[in-house]
């Protein structure tokens, strides 16, 4: 019962409900632009996306055709499906401006970026949506200079703590 109630005080607040974030993604990539891009999904997706049952962290979107797919995210099956059950990995697609698709289509080939899901979430209208990132990768040295600045602040946010 505690669990129905805290669902129906997450609506009430207007504001998303986040389903899964990939935490790798700003420490493995300098994302440089974040785009809000809609997703094609079926019923039993939702339904289970309701259920908070998704994993990005492994997925990626690329651009074919003129059209944006996030790849490899996994959406578990709903468990009370049946033949109307969706596959779990497939590719969906993305749904963007046509102006926006062009012009990260031509960032990925011409710069050689690529686009990182970031979060997916549900929108104060409770549809699902995608964060992507236009990213670089980092390199071995970049990745010790963020840890690095995050054990810094960690320690600096510490001392202060203490001080007062």
């Amino acid at each position: 019962m505690a669990k129905a109630k805290a669902k129906s005080k997450d609506k009430s607040k207007g504001g998303s409900r986040t389903i899964a974030q990939n935490r790798k993604a700003r420490y493995n990539y300098h994302i440089e632009e974040d785009f809000e891009a809609g997703i094609v999904l079926t019923g039993t997706e939702v339904k289970s996306l309701r259920a908070g049952e998704a994993n990005i962290s492994e997925s990626y979107a690329e651009a074919k055709m003129g059209e944006l797919f996030l790849v490899n995210g996994y959406i578990k099956e709903y468990e009370m499906g049946n033949r109307f059950n969706h596959e779990a990995r497939r590719p969906r697609k993305l749904l963007m401006h046509r102006r926006e698709v062009n012009r990260i289509a031509a960032a990925i080939q011409r710069k050689g970026k690529t686009l990182v899901p970031l979060s997916l979430y549900f929108n104060d209208k409770n549809r699902v949506k995608v964060k992507i990132g236009l990213a670089s990768g980092k390199k071995a040295h970049d990745k010790r200079a963020t840890e690095k600045e995050r054990d810094w602040n960690r320690e600096k946010g510490r001392l202060l703590k203490d001080s007062r």
